[in-house]
């Protein structure tokens, strides 16, 4: 029998391609076709299966059979894994493999003239075979169905981690933040601990973010993220809310000292700079702003909507500093929020407009140019001065466009007050954010360009504390415009950083000391001593000398006295539309001497 068995299976080994075609006439008969791959993948079970039970049958032992099977197990996994078709369809293709086999083995001991007997014995070999087939099989969906519970666990802690934590730093979400305020409320209305939120604000990221790439810009978010969580205590919550926005979240004994010191260390964080790998290893300075809430609310927005308030106050009145949240600090930032609105379409209803603030030849007493500086006639609300709105420009990156409107309608002034007789310049402030661009550049070039002015006609005021943000790009672009022949003035001269060696870093044609020094004059010889040493600086640098804000005639005689080159200030006259500059420049023709009238600060002409 054990021979008889043999030639059965050499038999059925050599009829594969049958078992496998019945098996595939059986399946398509059923008018349930899947997939051509996974069809394909059926084939390939058929014809192993098939292998393996003829060499098992043939003599080569159960264990060369298995070895054989492997790789219908290993098609059975692929299409688990692959989700590529139902478990009942795999089930009802290995019945179908088996009554195809079955009939295919009849057929072979029909034509050897095989007895009952050894039909049976390979008929149970075959049902063994899918047996074993069947549980491999089950083995492979029910592995991979656990893996997928496995990988569904994972995933959805992950939603769960993404939904309640910030995808780029890792730190909790607005949400979780808000849920920890909320819980902490509830606990603090019990036993009445201290609870305070202090909202953080990064000042100049945006200006980082647009000069570096926001590539940059997130990695010195992750930075600044690591660094505040090495400076809170452990049961203090830090968060971020998105942005550059970030608040911590302190309770009990974390107030110990109270808010201030934990706004200290805050601040603390940022005074090394942040070195950013994204940046070729640049060094980073950045400051914040901090605002501070404390004690029950009646809702976790509303702490933190204080907290927010307080740190807008804290960053429109003096960067890098923390306030407390007071109450009639809502009303302050509510209007300061209309007053932002309403700049959005101050360009576009052309509401800003020029006026003029006439420069004196201190020797001569002669005008030889004026300072253009910006108005807002802001609709339903009257004229509005720029130290209430330049801010905002600046902090919206509104101040780049409405600087180079500044420029096109200063320039094209000049051009007109020169086509007439007046041999004035035009002086225009830059802001910081103007000067961080490449953009000025250009815009300068548009403003000579389109108004006529001679390049020389134009000065570019610059604060001195903005000259040394960026000594090594300043330099540079301040190169750059002095090609075009404009000249630069340093505006407010005395009140930032720079020093002798600075200066000669800066092709600078003149320094205008700020106002603040020519108020000191009043106080004697303190006073006169810093005019004096600031006039003979710019002697020492071959650099002309402005006195701003001369308002007395007392003041004048002692700038005079230090050659001072030249001076501007209210004691001359207010800041005048173009009209009222046109008859102000007639009443002072060239080539005439002027003295001091007694009275309220006058000057007269003088034949």
């Amino acid at each position: 029998m054990e021979r008889d068995l043999q030639r059965l299976g050499n038999a059925l080994n050599a009829r594969t391609s049958d078992v496998v075609d019945q098996m595939m006439e059986r399946s398509a008969s059923s008018g349930r076709m899947l997939d051509r791959h996974v069809e394909e993948s059926f084939e390939k079970v058929g014809a192993v299966s098939t292998v393996a039970v003829a060499r098992w049958m043939a003599g080569e032992g159960e264990a060369v059979a298995r070895e054989v099977g492997q790789e219908s197990w290993r098609i059975f996994a692929q299409l688990a894994s692959q989700r590529a078709a139902p478990l009942n369809e795999v089930t009802k293709r290995c019945l179908r493999w088996r009554d195809s086999t079955a009939s295919v083995l009849r057929a072979c001991a029909s034509d050897l003239d095989l007895g009952a007997e050894v039909l049976d014995g390979a008929l149970r070999m075959l049902q063994r075979s899918l047996d074993v087939t069947l549980v491999r099989m089950c083995e492979s969906f029910e592995g991979e169905r656990q893996r997928s519970h496995e990988e569904l666990a994972i995933r959805e802690k992950e939603l769960v981690f993404l939904a309640t934590h910030d995808a780029l730093t890792g730190l909790p979400n607005r949400t979780l933040i808000l849920d920890r305020i909320e819980q902490t409320l509830t606990r603090i209305r019990l036993n009445q601990e201290p609870v305070a939120a202090l909202f953080i604000d990064l000042d100049n990221f945006k200006a980082i973010n647009d000069s570096l790439g926001h590539g940059v810009g997130d990695e010195l978010l992750c930075a600044v993220a690591a660094r505040l969580e090495g400076v809170i205590r452990e049961t203090d919550a830090l968060g971020r809310l998105g942005g550059d926005e970030f608040v911590v979240v302190a309770d009990g004994l974390s107030l110990a000292a109270g808010p201030e010191l934990i706004a200290e260390r805050l601040l603390e964080a940022f005074k090394e700079p942040f070195t950013l790998s994204g940046a070729d290893d640049t060094r980073v300075f950045v400051k914040a702003s901090i605002g501070i809430a404390t004690g029950g609310r009646a809702s976790a927005e509303e702490l933190l909507r204080d907290a927010d308030i307080a740190m807008y106050r804290a960053k429109w009145s003096d960067k890098n500093r923390y306030l407390m949240f007071e109450s009639e600090m809502q009303d302050e930032v509510q209007s300061r929020m209309e007053i932002e609105m309403d700049l959005q379409g101050a360009l576009e209803g052309e509401e800003f407009f020029l006026v003029y603030q006439p420069t004196f030849d201190l020797e001569s007493m002669t005008p030889t140019g004026v300072e253009a500086l910006i108005r807002w006639r802001r609709p339903g609300r009257g004229i509005v001065q720029p130290e209430d709105f330049i801010s905002l420009l600046e902090e919206s990156g509104m101040i780049v466009d409405v600087g180079a409107w500044v420029l096109r309608e200063a320039c094209a002034q000049a051009a007109r007050w020169r086509a007439v007789g007046y041999s004035l310049g035009m002086s225009v402030n830059v802001s910081a954010l103007q000067l961080d661009t490449d953009e000025l550049l250009r815009h300068v070039e548009e403003a000579l360009s389109s108004s006529g002015l001679e390049a020389t006609a134009l000065t570019i005021e610059i604060t001195e504390t903005t000259l040394m943000r960026n000594v090594e790009e300043t330099a540079r672009r301040l190169a750059s415009l002095k090609e075009l022949g404009i000249r630069i003035a340093v505006d407010d001269f005395g009140t930032g950083y720079s020093s002798l060696a600075h200066l000669q870093q800066f092709p600078v044609d003149m320094l205008k000391i700020d106002r603040s020094f020519i108020s000191k004059l009043s106080e004697g010889c303190e006073g006169e001593i810093l005019l004096h040493t600031l006039v003979q600086l710019g002697k020492a640098l071959a650099i002309e000398t402005t006195a701003e804000g001369i308002e007395r005639p007392q003041d004048l005689s002692l700038i005079k006295s230090e050659a001072c080159d030249r001076g501007q200030g209210f004691l001359f006259t207010r800041p005048l539309t173009a009209s009222d500059a046109d008859a102000f420049f007639r009443q002072w023709p060239k080539n005439r001497r002027f003295e001091i009238r007694e009275g309220p600060g006058a000057l007269a002409a003088k034949a």
